[in-house]
């Protein structure tokens, strides 16, 4: 299957690396070393990164809801600005979109506009989330995914695909090598939030869930050697 536009989703721990919060620059330039690869080879490329390596706003029962995923929001804000960095430091032109103005440091999201940046050869970081409290960057991803109509949502995660239950705490748990969205919604998986789940369903797109710390999974997993 030739693929011209992906979105891929990083989670913000991920990025992290060990440290489990902040940035991990060598594991950020690996990534952007991968993406370029595929930009090279004309795969139009958008992100979407988690803001779990700065706050995890859920996890506080002091703060009202609707700031508490604001924070978050700005988290990924900061994580885009980051990255998209790190990106244009390997030899990538980038531009970051928000659903809300955020000044001069990112461009107000339009679909025409993010469709101009791909044109263009550019790596598109999409930032903030959904622009609402009570959606999850799950949700996001696959909004704008449905939305700049890409082929598939890669899902880089700490962990290597999807399980029917945590394998981190059930040595017994079973890894899918293919699920479909129903079964995932029905025995609810948790490979990405319920809103998320249905809104792909409905829209029916793809989603590929890998581990990021395999080396070289990104690229792999566009080249066939898919293994989440």
């Amino acid at each position: 299957m030739t693929m011209k536009r992906i979105l891929l989703k990083l989670s913000g721990e991920a990025l992290a690396g060990e440290k489990k919060t902040g940035f991990d620059e060598e594991t950020v330039r690996k990534v952007a070393l991968q993406v370029k690869e595929l930009v090279d080879d004309g795969i139009q490329v958008g992100i979407v990164i988690g803001g779990g390596n700065f706050w995890r706003g859920r996890s506080s029962e002091n703060i009202d809801r609707t700031k508490a995923d604001q924070i978050g929001m700005l988290a990924t804000i900061m994580n885009c600005i980051y990255v998209s960095e790190i990106f244009r430091s390997v030899g990538m032109m980038t531009n970051i979109l928000t659903p809300f103005e955020c000044g001069s440091f990112t461009k107000l999201f339009s679909k025409d506009r993010a469709n101009k940046y791909f044109a263009k050869g550019m790596v598109v970081f999409f930032a903030g989330g959904t622009g609402h409290p009570y959606f999850s960057t799950d949700t996001g991803v696959v909004l704008r995914a449905i939305e700049v109509e890409a082929d598939v949502i890669l899902l880089a995660k700490a962990i290597d695909g999807v399980y029917n239950a945590d394998p981190a705490k059930d040595p017994t748990a079973k890894k899918y090598d293919e699920v479909s969205i129903d079964e995932v919604i029905a025995k609810n998986l948790q490979v990405v939030d319920m809103t998320a789940s249905i809104l792909a369903r409905d829209n029916k797109m793809p989603m590929w869930v890998f581990g990021l710390n395999e080396e070289n999974s990104i690229v792999n997993t566009l080249k066939g050697k898919f293994n989440g």
